[in-house]
C-alpha cells in the first residue's frame, strides 16, 4: 500500500496541477475577451467614422439644394417684379391716354353746350318775330293764320298739283331720254378703255405655322412673347384651336401689315424672344415703309401724273393696304383716275385735272383710322394742307354728295367712282350687312302712302313696288318714285345706284256663266 505521504504528495500534485490548469484557461479566456473587445472597438470607430463622413456628404448636399432653390426662387422674383414693371407702364400709359381723350371729349361738351345755347336764343329770338308777324297778317286779313293756310294750300293744290305732276313727266321724260343716251356713250366707251381687275387684293390677317408646336414657342414663357409682339405691333395675336394658324387682329391696316411680316419672318427664323421679336418688328416696319413709297410712285407711274407732294405720295401709298367693301382702295383710285380721265376726254375737260381728282378722291381713308371725322372731311383737309387747287378740293367734297357739285370734274369723279364700286366683283359686304340693307329698303318704300307691296330684287340694285290704284293714280305714281328715291338717298348707304321701280294695275275680272 502506498504510504501516506506518496498519496498526499499525489493530492498536492493534483491540487497544483488543477491551479495551473484553471489559471491558463482563465488566462486564455481574458486574452480572447480582451481581443474581442478591441475588435469590436476598431469596428465601432470605423462605424463612427463612415456616419460622420456620410453625415457631412448628406449636410453638403442640403445646402446645395438650398442653395440652388434659393438661386431658382430669386431668379422668378425678378422675373415676376419685371412683368409687373411691365403692366404697370402699361397701365399708366392707358391711364394717360384715358386722361387726354377724357379732356377731348369735356371740351368737345362744352363747346356744343355753348353752340346748344346760342341756337336756342336764336330759335327763340325767330319765334317770337313769327309770332309778331302771323299777329299781323290775322289782324290784316281777318283769318286766322290756320284759316289762311287751309285756303291757300286748297287752292295751291287744286291749280298745280296736276300740271306740275305732268310738267314734271314730260320735262323729265325728255331729260331722261336725251341724258341717257349720252351717258351711255360716255361710261361705255370709258369702261371699254378701262381694263381692271374684277376682284381686288384684300388683307389678310390668318397666318399659316409650320406645326401646332410652334404656337408654344410664339405664346413664351407665361406669355412674354406675345405679350412683347403685341405691345410693340399694337395688334392684337389670337391664338386658337384653328389647326397650324394664327390670326393678327387690329384696326389699323399698315400696324397690321407690320406684324404679318415680323411674324413670318420670327416663324421662318425660329428664335422666338423679346429682344428677337423687337428687331424684326423694326425690320418689318422699314420694309413696310419702302412699300408703302413704292406703292405711291407706282400710283403716279400708272396714271401719268407728277408734282404731288411727297406726303401726298406716301398717303397714296398707304392706301394699299386699305380696302373697302373687300376693294383694294388704291386700286380703286387709280381706276377712278382712268375712267375720269376718259370720261373728260369725251366731253373736252380737263383731262390731267380730272384724273388728279380722281386719284386722290379717297385719300382721306389713309388716316381715317387715326384721325376722327369721314374720310370726305379728311381728305379735303391734307389736300388743302399740301396746295392742292380749289376745284381738286372740291371734287373730293362732292363725290359722296356731301357737297353738289358744281364743276364738270367733280361731276366726272362722282360718276368715275360709282362706277368703279359698282362694277362686278368690285366689292363685297357680309350676309348680315347684305339682309340688313335690303330689308331697310323694304322698309323705305313701304312706310309711303298707297304702297301695297314692295320687293328688293337684283341683290338690292333695284326695288319694284305695287300700289294701290284706288289710292294712287298715273302721275301720283310720278311723285311717289321721285320721294322714295329721295328717301331711299338721303337714309341708305349703298354702292353704286338703286332703280325704283312703281306698278300700278288694275284688273276687272268677271266670269261666263
Amino acid at each position: 500500500m502506498p504510504s501516506l505521504y506518496t498519496i498526499l504528495l499525489a493530492l498536492v500534485a493534483a491540487a497544483v496541477a488543477f491551479a495551473a490548469g484553471y489559471f491558463v484557461r482563465k488566462s486564455l479566456a481574458e486574452a480572447k475577451i480582451a481581443s474581442a473587445e478591441e475588435q469590436a472597438r476598431k469596428i465601432v470607430d470605423e462605424a463612427n467614422k463612415v456616419a460622420e463622413a456620410r453625415k457631412r456628404e448628406i449636410v453638403l448636399e442640403a445646402k446645395e439644394e438650398i442653395i440652388k432653390f434659393r438661386n431658382e426662387v430669386e431668379r422668378e422674383n425678378k422675373e415676376r417684379r419685371a412683368e409687373l414693371q411691365r403692366l404697370e407702364r402699361r397701365l399708366v400709359q392707358k391711364e394717360e391716354t384715358l386722361d387726354r381723350k377724357t379732356e377731348a371729349i369735356e371740351k368737345k361738351e362744352e363747346s356744343l353746350n355753348r353752340k346748344e345755347n346760342e341756337i336756342e336764343k336764336i330759335k327763340n329770338e325767330l319765334s317770337e318775330v313769327y309770332k309778331q308777324q302771323l299777329s299781323e297778317l290775322e289782324r290784316i286779313s281777318g283769318l286766322t293764320s290756320e284759316q289762311a293756310r287751309q285756303i291757300l294750300l286748297a287752292d295751291v293744290e287744286k291749280e298745280i298739283q296736276h300740271e306740275a305732276a305732268k310738267l314734271i313727266k314730260e320735262v323729265e321724260d325728255k331729260a331722261r331720254e336725251e341724258a341717257d343716251r349720252r351717258a351711255r356713250e360716255i361710261v361705255s366707251l370709258a369702261i371699254q378703255r378701262c381694263a381692271a381687275d374684277h376682284v381686288a387684293e384684300t388683307t389678310v390677317a390668318v397666318i399659316p405655322l409650320p406645326s401646332d408646336e410652334m404656337k408654344g414657342r410664339i405664346i413664351g414663357r407665361e406669355g412674354r412673347n406675345i405679350r412683347a409682339f403685341e405691345t410693340l405691333t399694337g395688334i392684337d395675336l389670337i391664338i386658337d384651336d384653328t389647326p397650324e394658324a394664327v390670326i393678327l387682329s387690329g384696326f389699323d391696316p399698315i400696324r397690321r401689315e407690320v406684324a404679318r411680316i415680323a411674324l413670318e419672318k420670327l416663324i421662318v427664323d425660329g428664335r422666338i424672344h423679346p429682344a428677337r421679336i423687337e428687331e424684326m418688328v423694326e425690320k418689318a416696319t422699314r420694309e413696310v415703309e419702302v412699300q408703302i413709297r413704292e406703292a405711291g410712285e407706282q400710283a403716279l407711274f400708272e396714271t401719268g401724273l407728277h408734282g404731288l407732294h411727297p406726303e401726298l405720295v406716301t398717303l397714296l401709298g398707304r392706301l394699299k393696304f386699305r380696302t373697302s367693301y373687300g376693294q383694294n382702295v388704291l386700286k380703286h383710285s387709280i381706276e377712278v383716275a382712268h375712267l375720269a380721265a376718259l370720261m373728260a376726254a369725251e366731253l373736252g375737260a380737263d383731262v390731267q385735272l380730272a384724273k388728279r381728282a380722281g386719284l386722290l378722291h379717297d385719300i382721306g381713308k389713309a388716316v381715317d383710322h387715326e384721325v376722327e371725322g369721314p374720310h370726305v372731311a379728311i381728305g379735303v383737309e391734307l389736300a388743302k394742307k399740301y396746295r392742292e387747287n380749289s376745284e381738286i378740293l372740291h371734287a373730293i367734297a362732292a363725290h359722296h354728295g356731301d357737297e353738289e357739285p358744281k364743276t364738270v370734274v367733280a361731276v366726272l369723279v362722282q360718276a368715275a367712282d360709282a362706277i368703279s364700286a359698282a362694277r362686278p366683283g368690285a366689292r363685297r359686304e357680309t350676309l348680315e350687312n347684305y339682309i340688313k340693307r335690303l330689308q331697310k329698303l323694304e322698309e323705305i318704300a313701304g312706310s309711303f302712302d298707297g304702297v301695297e307691296k314692295c320687293y328688293a330684287i337684283q341683290a338690292g340694285r333695284e326695288i319694284r313696288i305695287m300700289v294701290k290704284p284706288d289710292r294712287v293714280d298715273d302721275l301720283g305714281a310720278v311723285r311717289l318714285v321721285r320721294e322714295i328715291a329721295k328717301k331711299i338717298e338721303s337714309e341708305l348707304d349703298y354702292p353704286g345706284q338703286i332703280k325704283v321701280t312703281i306698278i300700278r294695275e288694275t284688273r276687272v275680272v268677271d266670269y261666263a256663266r
